[in-house]
């Protein structure tokens, strides 16, 4: 086997000797290479637009509102007005296809900085949902970065009630140790589902790199994995996360889908079990972003596996089932969110991964690649349609319907 490496080590040195370099050396920014700007920075065309799809569906795709910046994450009102985040830190609404002008009021304070998409950004505003009871209750849920002092800030869920107009009684119910990127989805059983981001994945007494697990008001659930376990945070219900930018629950089973960025490649879907390890950084099926494989040989040995994964890397972001009547070629489908495709920005899309009975992966699409935005959420709408959010300076709200 060594004898093997070594030859294959030297026919490719041969190769480069004789062909010489193009951008094989390429230049590198705290460990990750300077993305190219080739494609970047493209607005979205005049829409509505109509689009063939793989499954013989014809889809139109329109702009409900195009004066957003940088929107992360969109929830559904139950009058059908959808609320908004922006990464800013400005909670935004949308009533009967007309964006407010002015933000919601009563929302807390959060700390943001860098541009999106580029390393070292920090998110001030990320998700907000309604509590499964929200007819009964009122509750509203955000997950943000909060500034402690000048030098320090972290993640926190905050929990405020929503008086038709803007947020009343905010108060945070979590706070993280750290900062970071978060989602968060409701489960089932109403306790609520958050990834963190961070260092530790694998040490179970940290909360970087896991899937936490709450009560609806910030507390810990009895029955989690860990509980009264010593040198494991009770909180923690699965670890070996890398970097999760997407929660959805199994409309039919409600199991818990989250999926996470891998580095160079190696991007996954994995179905949330209680206590379970899901590999990272120990296995990957990615390069590290100086080429090499994370891991030799690349997989998942010995871990909770995938059941989706993409190489090259999407930037998965966002993630839906849709369960609707209105595009019927699609029902059962999952639908995740790109930001950028093979390091290369402005290559992001939708994506659409048909599954089987068992939920085995049978094919996927892409969509929407011309119009080449970073698409940061998608979810399916109340009217059974489909809502995309493009992370972009001058973001938007798009709708996916039937062509007629």
């Amino acid at each position: 086997m060594e004898v093997n490496r070594l030859k294959l080590s030297a026919i490719s040195f041969l190769l480069i000797a004789a062909i010489g370099f193009g951008q094989q050396k390429v230049p590198f920014q705290n460990g990750i290479p300077v993305a190219p700007q080739g494609l970047a920075g493209h607005k979205l065309p005049n829409l509505p637009i109509t689009y063939d799809t793989a499954e013989g569906q014809k889809i139109r795709v329109a702009a409900v509102t195009r004066s957003l910046e940088y929107p992360f994450c969109l929830a559904f009102l139950p009058d059908g007005s959808m609320l908004v985040t922006e990464r800013a830190g400005r909670l935004r609404i949308i009533r009967n296809g007309v964006l407010d002008p002015k933000p919601v009021a009563g929302t807390p304070a959060s700390f943001w900085s860098g541009d999106s998409g580029l390393p070292g950004a920090v998110h001030g505003y990320m998700d907000v949902a309604l509590h499964p009871r929200f007819a009964e209750n009122g509750f509203i849920y955000l997950v943000y970065n909060k500034a402690v002092d000048e030098k320090k800030h972290v993640v926190s869920l905050a929990r405020g009630h929503w008086d038709g107009h803007g947020l009343t009684d905010v108060r945070d119910i979590y706070t993280l140790d750290q900062a970071g990127t978060s989602r968060m989805a409701f489960a089932r059983d109403g306790t609520i589902f958050m990834a963190t981001t961070g260092m530790d994945p694998q040490d179970p007494n940290t909360l970087g790199g896991k899937i936490l697990r709450l009560n609806d008001d910030g507390t810990i659930p009895k029955d989690n994995p860990f509980v009264g376990q010593p040198g494991h945070k009770p909180e923690v219900y699965a670890l070996g996360i890398r970097s999760s930018l997407g929660l959805a629950m199994h409309p039919g089973t409600g199991e818990m889908w989250e999926n996470e960025n891998g580095p160079n490649g190696g991007d996954e879907i994995n179905i949330l079990k209680p206590g379970k390890n899901y590999g990272w950084p120990l296995v990957s099926y990615g390069r590290s972003y100086p080429g090499p494989w994370q891991v030799s040989p690349p997989g998942h040995g010995g871990f909770e596996p995938p059941v989706v994964i993409w190489v090259p890397a999407i930037a998965v972001s966002g993630m839906a089932f849709y369960t609707g009547d209105k595009l019927p070629k699609w029902k059962g489908d999952v639908f995740v969110g790109s930001l950028r495709t093979g390091e290369i920005p402005g290559t992001g899309h939708l994506e659409r991964i048909l599954f089987n009975e068992k939920m085995e992966e049978l094919r996927r699409e892409s969509l929407l690649t011309d119009f080449r935005q970073r698409i940061r959420d998608v979810r399916q709408g109340p009217d059974g349609l489909l809502y995309l959010l493009t992370d972009e300076k001058e973001g938007a709200v798009l709708r996916i319907e039937p062509a007629q």
